[in-house]
């Protein structure tokens, strides 16, 4: 049985249906009414508003004495309006408000000396009104490519101030492709976006109502310019009708399973959308199969390349087994199914679903066809992977393989090769360890080759430099001196360690890293180790971060304060000669000076005759200076008591 959808955003728009009630309350009120061009583009609301008097006329001449002149919500040139006026006219203005801020944007900026770029139909009266605002040089184009061929015959224009506007209705899609091309052409250019938000929900709801419907019924007046792009975007996605009304539907075929979407123009009535819907729902209450249609129905075939739904059935660990409603066995490979070569059956389908499919092979003497999901997958993912190429998308896919200078990625059944130069932000010696990974990316490159095949390069490096950028705008919106992060070590140089805060890399000095001396940034970290630093310093102009990484608490001086005051006693380790004394080591950072008169009670004559490197020696500290950095340390000391005691004694 077929099911029929009505998009909520079919028929009259905002402008439209203000303009129709002005005519419409002006013969209420019996005034005469005359319209500049036909108010509304819908043969059957003209005739029933002609009927009650409402006069369309092409010029401001034409217009009876006395009437009232409606000026339609398309809006008019300049020139019309001084017309009028020298035709002491009485004036009705009923252009859309959006188009009135069009004519707005067009007249101040034309005057100011700027170049206006019009997207839109050169034909259509609401484009002709626009032009007429421009009291400078103006130019209308259809498309990026009639804007790109404009500035190669024109080149000075390039650098030229100038602005861009479009038609109300016109195409969301052309819009943003004219979009991009302007901003790389022209160097001087201010742009405003006059698509009626209106027109753009009614596209894109058009848009998701033809992905699910098998046939679009778009309604509207054939010279109705939305209604005409109405009808070309669903037709880009399923099979279109376009009627003027429900009379017009009789002249099509509308299968018996069809979903069937409904959308309209800005200029169609409620009435005769409501008309439309009321007849399709009649042609379903009163559908009766006769026996003929029953044991066609039966008999029904299919082909290869045809779209089914077909009911699973029945499964095994290599297929699927589906009823398409033929009298053939429906069977789907596992890898008709799944790109994923571990996949197992029971974890795709269950009995009872419903999968729709593309027919591979029919097989009419043994009564089977055998159906692909992926391949039918495919075919909406090159659609997609072809408009995210026009309009920069981001899309998400699985790195499946490894291949001579760079990876596969599949997305939505669609192969996307990267090259290694494109799979990350650096180059990775081995790609195998993207193999399996989610990856986000852009497509930078769609053509189609010979035979019908097609190619698409994407880059997985574009994506991650976007979220760098944001990552690292985000840092320095953030980043004071004194704040800790914790970053993975990046790399390391004979000065120095550089660590990724995420977005941004800060450089810790090798004087930064140990309290102790070290000859290398490898003797404390290595790449690769997550570590916690704070910020020291911030050159906000050169973009750089001073990083610290040895804490305070470290510090060997303030050990030294705390624990090793003045007239301790403890172990030191001899680190160096000289000729007036030794240093020892007290704790890792700190050495102190045992002078030579400190070394013995008796005469030295030469330290190297006590003492020698990496002895280690107990010694008593007699004085530190924390302002200098010097600890005084005597070995003497500890033997003055034994000796004074002695002396005693004797």
């Amino acid at each position: 049985m077929r099911k029929v959808s009505v998009a909520k955003t079919a028929g009259f728009c905002f402008g439209v249906d203000r303009a129709v009630k002005i005519v419409e309350e002006l013969l209420d009120r019996g005034e005469p009414v005359c319209t500049l061009g036909p108010i509304i583009h819908n043969p059957q609301m003209i005739d029933g508003l002609s009927r009650r008097g409402a006069v369309v006329v092409d010029s401001p001449g034409e217009a009876p004495a006395g009437a009232a002149v409606v000026i339609r919500s398309h809006g008019v040139a300049k020139c019309v309006y001084d017309e009028l006026e020298a035709l002491g006219a009485k004036v009705v203005d009923a252009t859309c408000p959006f188009v009135k801020k069009i004519h707005q944007i067009a007249s101040g900026h034309s005057a100011g000396g700027k170049l206006v770029l019009i997207a839109g139909d050169p034909d259509h009266p609401e484009v002709q009104g626009i032009a007429g605002h421009c009291s400078g040089p103006y130019f209308v184009v259809r498309s990026r490519e009639e804007l790109a061929e404009l500035a190669e015959k024109h080149p000075d224009f390039c650098a030229k101030p100038c602005i861009l506007v479009s038609q109300t209705t016109f195409s969301t899609v052309k819009w943003k492709k004219c979009v991009e091309t302007a901003k790389k052409l022209y160097t001087n250019l201010e742009i405003f976006d006059t698509i009626c938000s209106a027109t753009e929900k009614r596209q894109e709801e058009a848009v998701q109502l033809a992905r699910e419907s098998d046939i679009m019924v778009v309604i509207g007046g054939k010279n109705s310019s939305n209604t005409a792009k109405l009808y070309d975007i669903c037709g880009a996605y399923c099979r279109a009708v376009y009627v003027e009304s429900a009379d017009e539907l009789s002249k099509y075929s509308f299968p018996r399973s069809a979903k069937i979407g409904v959308t309209a123009g800005a200029s169609t009535p409620a009435c005769i959308i409501k008309e439309v819907q009321e007849t399709m729902s009649e042609f379903i209450t009163n559908e009766e199969m006769s026996f003929g249609e029953m044991l066609d129905q039966s008999f029904k075939s299919t082909y290869n390349g045809k779209k089914e739904t077909g009911v699973v059935v029945g499964y095994t660990p290599t297929e699927v087994q589906v009823d398409i409603g033929t009298k053939h066995t429906g069977y789907v490979p596992l890898h008709e199914l799944t790109d994923d070569p571990n996949a197992k059956v029971e974890d795709l389908v269950k009995i009872g679903d419903q999968i729709d499919l593309l027919v591979v092979r029919v097989n009419d003497v043994e009564g089977t066809v055998i159906l692909s999901k992926k391949r039918l997958d495919a075919i909406a993912g090159l659609k997609k992977v072809e408009e995210a190429a026009e309009s920069g998308e981001i899309l998400e896919g699985t790195v499946v393989e490894v291949v001579k200078g760079g990876v596969i990625v599949s997305t939505n059944g669609v192969r996307v090769f990267v090259p290694a130069s494109q799979a990350s932000l650096s180059r990775i010696e081995d790609l195998n360890v993207l193999l399996k990974n989610n990856v986000s990316f852009k497509i930078l490159e769609y053509k189609e080759l010979p035979r019908g095949r097609k190619r698409a390069i994407g880059s997985i490096k574009a994506v991650l430099k976007e979220q760098r950028k944001e990552l690292e705008e985000k840092f320095w919106e953030t980043v004071e001196i004194g704040k800790t992060y914790t970053g993975a070590v990046k790399s390391l140089t004979q000065y120095g360690a550089f660590v990724d805060l995420g977005g941004i890399d800060g450089m810790v000095h090798i004087s930064e890293l140990s309290w102790n001396r070290i000859k290398h940034p490898s003797e404390v970290v290595n790449v690769g180790d997550v570590v916690e630093v704070y910020v020291k310093d911030i050159d906000r102009e050169k973009k750089k971060i001073s990083l610290g990484y040895k804490k305070s608490e470290d510090n060997p001086w303030e050990i030294l304060k705390k624990d090793y005051p003045a007239g301790t006693v403890t172990k030191a380790k001899i680190v160096s000669l000289t000729t007036f004394g030794a240093f020892a080591q007290i704790i890792p950072g700190i050495d102190g000076l045992i002078h030579i008169s400190q070394i013995s009670n008796e005469r030295v004559n030469k330290v190297s005759d006590v003492l020698e490197v990496g002895q280690e020696v107990d010694v008593k500290i007699t004085e530190i200076d924390f302002d200098k950095k010097r600890v005084s340390l005597s070995i003497r000391a500890l033997s003055e008591p034994a000796a004074e005691e002695a002396s005693d004694e004797e």
